[in-house]
């Protein structure tokens, strides 16, 4: 080994040390990762994002993967010659919409996802409803000030989720592949924003971590520029920067969700961005992260300082 290769393993080397303090932090607690239809579309940084979860179920973290699909939803309804109708960034579903919803989404997608796992050498389980169906809701209907209620057809939400399945999957170190759709008491099967599905997830499993992995690098003070991502935000900073205008657009919501989830007791939520090359580990095992994680006071947000 001459010199050069000795320095490039000494490096390597310092990078697993700086690693080891983050995964003894981080074994044996439940991380809920949803992944966006935007990052499937991109075969090269979904088997990145593949990778880095097999990494951290290799080390000792329970992660549990919920994932949308709307661009490949799009294209099967395009296809279909079904026009895809939008309200407040939801899909209004019909019946012809919810079967083609559940054919890509719960059947075709899901499946990938966890064969995909498998090939590169994970261990996974598709829960969808043809398996095990952990995702149980109700119909959706969308409050709107000074009017009825939006109907937005068979549109849901999560109201409980088999936690017993999945962390018995976590247990015989398998990843639980989830997708973002749920059922009712009768039966009925319903289209649910992957987001909201997410949070349900991470609320009900009391994770210590829910990422959203996306195609933005997290929360920026400048919306236009990409080196003004903010590592660490606490709710309250959070909330500042949402009425000083700093966080606007989509970003709104998303953050507001991110929020909602700390007060129901998930540790610390993550927005990264999945066509960075092991966005995934840079941010849980790294000391500065490459996105934006949100928590509830500045005492839990000292993985952004050190190590606690």
């Amino acid at each position: 080994m001459n010199v050069n290769e000795q320095k490039e393993a000494i490096a390597k080397a310092d990078t697993l040390i700086e690693a080891m303090g983050w995964i003894r932090r981080f074994r044996g607690k439940t991380t809920v990762i949803k992944l966006g239809g935007s990052l499937m579309g991109n075969s090269d940084a979904m088997r990145h994002t593949l990778l880095d979860i097999i990494f951290m179920e290799s080390v000792g973290m329970r992660p549990v993967v919920v994932h949308g699909g709307g661009p490949s939803i799009n294209k099967a309804l395009e296809a279909a010659k079904i026009e895809s109708v939008w309200v407040k960034g939801r899909r209004m579903t019909d019946a012809s919409t919810l079967e083609i919803v559940e054919n890509v989404l719960a059947y075709e997608l899901n499946e990938q996802l966890t064969q995909e796992i498998e090939r590169f050498g994970g261990r996974a389980m598709n829960l969808n409803f043809r398996t095990t169906n952990v995702l149980f809701g109700e119909k959706l209907l969308l409050e709107e000030a000074g009017s009825e209620p939006i109907d937005l057809g068979f549109v849901g939400q999560v109201t409980r989720v088999d936690r017993a399945t999945v962390e018995s999957l976590t247990y015989t170190e398998q990843i639980p592949i989830i997708p973002s759709m749920c059922i009712d008491a009768n039966g009925q099967k319903y289209n649910v924003n992957a987001d909201t599905a997410a949070m349900a997830v991470a609320e009900a499993l009391g994770a210590e971590k829910l990422i959203f992995i996306s195609d933005v690098n997290g929360v920026r003070r400048d919306k236009a520029d990409p080196e003004s991502v903010i590592h660490s935000l606490t709710a309250a900073e959070a909330r500042q920067l949402i009425a000083d205008g700093v966080i606007a657009g989509g970003m709104i919501p998303k953050v507001e969700a991110c929020l909602s989830t700390l007060d129901r007791g998930v540790g610390k939520v993550h927005i990264i961005d999945g066509q960075l090359r092991h966005s995934l580990l840079l941010e849980i095992y790294t000391t500065a992260g490459v996105g934006t994680e949100i928590v509830q006071s500045r005492q839990s947000a000292a993985t952004r300082i050190g190590l606690t």
